[in-house]
């Protein structure tokens, strides 16, 4: 999503997985991408996503991965922070579902931090 937005693109393509879906579900709306939907190109699932663009500047500039294979990074809900003084936005995989850390922090649940973004 990175690379598509500050090449001045539309639309992104990602191969289809449940996962996937729930962290777009997620960034839409938290206001970071316009839509997603799911097609089929080739005979394979794929996920369209819509990016979000504020006055011809990509709403998404720069993602951070927290967790990877090789260190998962787990937050307690006393852990979750704002990122980049709240302009940025924390992504968690918690048992609710993926949730931003705003929603988390509401919700009173820790979990995986998978990405920051801004």
């Amino acid at each position: 999503m990175k690379n598509g937005s500050l090449a001045g693109k539309e639309t992104v393509f990602f191969p289809y997985s449940k996962m996937k879906e729930q962290i777009s579900e997620c960034l839409k709306k938290e206001g970071y991408v316009n839509s997603f939907i799911k097609k089929v190109k080739k005979d394979q699932p794929v996920l369209e996503v819509s990016l979000m663009y504020v006055d011809k500047k990509p709403k998404i500039t720069e993602v951070e991965r927290i967790s990877k294979q090789s260190r998962r990074v787990y937050f307690g809900v006393k852990d979750i922070h704002k990122v980049r003084n709240g302009s940025g936005l924390l992504v968690l995989s918690t048992p609710k579902g993926i949730l931003s850390g705003k929603v988390a922090r509401k919700e009173q649940v820790g979990g995986e931090a998978l990405f920051r973004l801004w």
